[in-house]
């Protein structure tokens, strides 16, 4: 039997963000921009390798100065780069991003990042996988969206545990028709769902109740749906379980938001991993949220994460 020595294989945009260097303005305000390592699948791929996981990152890139960018940023915390196809037809995708202390205005520029290809994932990586995880914008063009349906399924039936970031805009995936029947054909898989507060105004409108989703993701066949409340926490629905409610860690001034609800799903990945109780799994994704709000960019390297997160 082949051993499961990734712990997370994580499939979908490896691009770069531009975020503003002004505090709390919108982009047409923003006269500056530092550049930073993003994509959403990228974003956890290096915070759960911080924690110490076994990391795996499929994905697309240019074959340009970003992308060796990208490909030494990864190197840096010794990601796993093999399946990472650097391509002359396509640059790197770009996201600029307003710096903000509530949901970041953005300009996404998408070229290479949807070119992934099933020949990325072979049967012998989903094999050696405890976890399959993506996101809606990975999902949103193809081939990356073929790809990754097929690979899930796949990744499915060897008994690998899938996870899904419900990150949907309308400014990435217009066709929301199409998006609904995808999440659909994902969720039918049983993975671990990860979805905000602004993810569901988007996606189902601004005035469905939290249980109608929760409803709708059981039905589906999803046994596990983490609702993220930004300043408010966050609820967990298990299926036919209570609810779980659990406020946000208080910090005394928000730097950045752009990638806290990643760092949220990263460490709540990284404790169910570990065999955490639920309840703790919530506190350690809660903690390091807290730390992505208080720090630009990425998580910090100048502290324990880990020694951290398990204080109670």
């Amino acid at each position: 039997m082949t051993s499961k020595n990734i712990d997370i294989l994580c499939v979908g945009e490896a691009l770069v963000d531009f975020i503003g260097h002004q505090y709390d303005v919108l982009i047409n305000n923003t006269r500056d921009y530092h550049r930073y390592l993003g994509g959403s699948p990228t974003n956890v791929a290096m915070n759960t390798a911080r924690l110490g996981l076994q990391t795996t990152l499929v994905a697309s890139i240019g074959n340009d100065g970003l992308g060796s960018y990208i490909l030494e940023r990864l190197n840096e915390i010794n990601i796993n780069s093999k399946y990472i196809k650097q391509t002359g037809e396509s640059p790197t995708s770009v996201i600029f991003v307003s710096r903000s202390k509530d949901t970041p205005d953005f300009i996404p520029y998408r070229s290479a990042d949807f070119l992934i290809t099933e020949d990325q994932i072979p049967t012998n990586l989903l094999e050696r996988a405890k976890i399959f995880h993506t996101t809606c914008f990975a999902l949103s063009k193809n081939p990356a969206q073929e790809t990754i349906i097929n690979k899930a399924k796949e990744a499915y039936d060897l008994g690998c545990k899938l996870s899904i970031d419900i990150n949907y805009s309308e400014k990435i995936w217009s066709d929301k028709e199409n998006a609904l029947k995808i999440i659909k054909k994902y969720c039918s898989y049983n993975p671990l769902v990860k979805i905000s507060e602004d993810d569901v105004s988007r996606l189902f409108g601004e005035n469905m109740l939290h249980e109608k989703v929760f409803t709708f993701f059981h039905e589906l066949g999803v046994e596990i749906v983490c609702l993220t409340l930004g300043k408010d926490g966050v609820k967990l629905s298990q299926k036919n379980k209570e609810l779980i409610l659990m406020p946000a860690i208080k910090i005394n001034k928000v730097m950045d938001t752009t990638g806290a609800g990643d760092a949220f799903w990263s460490g709540f990945l990284f404790a169910y991993l570990k065999e955490h109780s639920i309840e703790d799994c919530l506190h350690i994704a809660l903690n390091l949220a807290a730390l992505k709000l208080q720090n630009v960019g990425r998580l910090p390297n100048n502290i324990n994460i880990l020694s951290e997160l398990l204080k109670k």
